[in-house]
This record gives structure tokens, sequence and C-alpha cells, in this order.
């Protein structure tokens, strides 16, 4: 009797809707990635590895210890300088892995030296990469840079070097 008393002298209080009957405004989805990484990250190009001990083979091994990018880009060199095959292996964020696969079209068929020239601010611009993910295109020009020095360091032990480090290198043995 006491409750029921309780219950009649308080006003009648609405209860709150369930979550589910709440009405929600639409929101469209935000697309985190440009449509050329989500291209280059979905169906990446020139994925695999070469023999690294090939001597016209070269081989650089990079990364990023802020956020745990890494990249490996090997090259294959034919006798007068130009690249003629390229391969890559990623691990680390979509914007890394498309860095990695636009680099390897972009330096096929290129001379080692025109290839040693190219700067990370292309491939971003190319991407479309936010500021954020400038050092994923950095770690790009970083290994291609990296796999022509290691090209150039296996030919310099059998004959002249080619490519931006060629210079260098003679100088540096004379």
């Amino acid at each position: 009797m006491f409750r029921s008393a309780i219950r009649a002298s308080r006003p009648m209080m609405a209860r709150p809707m369930a979550a589910s009957r709440v009405a929600r405004p639409m929101v469209q989805p935000v697309r985190a990635y440009h449509e050329k990484v989500l291209d280059h990250y979905n169906n990446p190009r020139n994925v695999g590895s070469l023999d690294k001990n090939a001597e016209d083979v070269g081989t650089g091994l990079v990364g990023a210890p802020a956020c745990g990018d890494v990249m490996k880009l090997q090259i294959q060199v034919d006798d007068d300088g130009i690249i003629k095959d390229v391969k890559f292996k990623t691990f680390g964020c979509g914007s890394a892995i498309a860095s990695s696969s636009y680099v390897t079209e972009l330096v096929r068929g290129m001379s080692l030296e025109d290839a040693g020239k190219i700067k990370n601010t292309v491939i971003a611009k190319e991407l479309s990469l936010p500021p954020v993910k400038l050092h994923c295109s950095m770690l790009a020009e970083d290994a291609i840079k990296s796999a022509i020095k290691d090209y150039n360091t296996k030919r310099s032990r059998r004959g002249p070097t080619l490519g931006p480090d060629a210079a260098k290198a003679s100088t540096a043995s004379a």
C-alpha cells in the first residue's frame, strides 16, 4: 500500500528510448585514403623478390622506426644501366604499400641516374598523400636510393659503377 501511494504521488516520468529507436542523422562515410592509394593498395604492382645475390640486382631495405613500416625494394639493371625489373615487399600502412607500388612503376625503364633523382614529393603528389603520411613517400625515395647504392657496390667489385653515386665511388677509390 505504501509503494502504491508513492507511485501515485510521483508524476509519471518518460522512460529513455532505446538507442536503436533514436533517430540518427545520415552520415556519409569518409574515405580515409585517396583513390590512387586504394588502387595501389588493393592491386599492388610488382610485389615479390629478385635474387639478392645476383650481380645485376640491387636491394634497398629501409624502415621507419616511428611507425614500424619496413620496405624492401629490389632493382634489376641491364648492361646499359637501365632498370629492367623491379620488385618490392612492404610491411606497413596503405600509404607505404601504395608508395612502394607506385615507385616500382615509376622507375622501371629509367636509367639509374634518373631513378636516383626521384624525390618523395613526386610520389606524395601523385598519390595525394596527406602531410601525416609523407614519411611513406620518403621511405620509397630512400629505398630506391639504397637499392642503387647496393647495385653500385656490387658492380664496383667487378667493374665501373653507374648512376648518381658513380662519381663518388670513382673518386673514393682513387
